[in-house]
């Protein structure tokens, strides 16, 4: 039986991982190798790794992580979760079982974009969600804003800083009064007829196409995806969920407990923000709460 099993190996597990596997505690991290992050270039914004990809800083994290004795890793996908009597009791895809004390589900979000044609071919690269992470590539051209959810009036106030901007409603995400007038502040111009389809080379932008037959020059659109956890495990086990403005999110404590007793989580999975250095620091609490856990159980 390990000691903890982290499943999934992005930001946040390699993290978790790397505080047990400092602290000499059998760690084995599990993970199917296919991160939220692999369709971005590079990765911004993370300390002393600014515009490395997102592999490289991922393969440096496993070659350190496996220089403690007591670390392993496994490529899989976890298919099932329980509570056994002492501890939990994963099944993999591949049939094989392995237990462990507790668990740290590191297991991330996936992304479901707006039905636009255009827009999952360019995804990470002039489709973006995360101005911190990639408005700088794309500053000083114009910038679009593509609503998906309500609180895309307020995502549209930020972008001026890094290009001219116009924030188009799809006509159904109209700005209220107080909204209307930071946007109109901001320099933002406000388009209500929907973006029916995105225009250029891709994964190179050029234009939006409007409902109406309208074209409007555009060289990044910043839109947030809809996105759903994952990995069921943490439903399977019972983990309480929130409902975030995209999604659902897992609950988790200060220390990364969930509502599950033995069972923490990091990463993307249990905030409404996502960023990469959250994540990361997410995974170091995570890590050092399920440590303390067995130390004081």
């Amino acid at each position: 039986m390990h000691d903890v099993i982290v499943i999934g190996g992005s930001f946040a597990g390699q993290s978790a991982a790397m505080q047990l596997a400092r602290a000499r505690q059998d760690v084995l991290l599990i993970d199917a190798g296919l991160p939220r992050n692999r369709f971005a270039d590079a990765a911004h914004g993370f300390l002393g790794q600014d515009g490395r990809t997102p592999r490289a800083i991922i393969r440096d994290a496993e070659r350190q992580l496996l220089a403690y004795p007591t670390a392993r890793m496994l490529a899989g996908e976890v298919h099932h979760a329980i509570k056994t009597s002492d501890g939990f009791a994963l099944t993999l895809a591949s049939g094989e079982t392995r237990l462990a004390r507790r668990l740290i589900l590191a297991t991330g979000v996936s992304d479901e974009l707006p039905p636009i044609p255009g827009m999952a071919e360019r995804w990470g690269e002039t489709v973006l969600h995360c101005p911190y992470c990639h408005g700088y590539e794309v500053r000083d051209h114009p910038l679009g804003i593509i609503a998906n959810h309500p609180m895309s009036a307020h995502q549209a106030a930020l972008i001026p800083d890094w290009g001219p901007s116009t924030y188009f409603t799809q006509g159904q995400y109209e700005p209220d009064d107080a909204e209307r007038a930071r946007l109109e502040a901001r320099g933002v111009a406000i388009e209500r007829v929907p973006v029916v389809a995105l225009i250029g080379d891709a994964p190179a932008l050029s234009a939006v196409q409007l409902a109406d037959g309208r074209t409007i020059e555009i060289a990044a659109v910043f839109t947030a995806p809809r996105t759903r956890l994952s990995s069921d495990v943490a439903v399977q086990l019972g983990c309480a969920l929130e409902d975030g403005p995209t999604g659902p999110f897992i609950s988790i404590d200060a220390w990364g407990l969930t509502s599950v007793p033995g069972v923490y989580a990091a990463g993307d999975a249990t905030s409404p923000m996502h960023n990469a250095t959250f994540a990361s620091a997410s995974g170091v609490k995570a890590g050092v709460g399920a440590h303390q856990s067995l130390v004081f159980a």
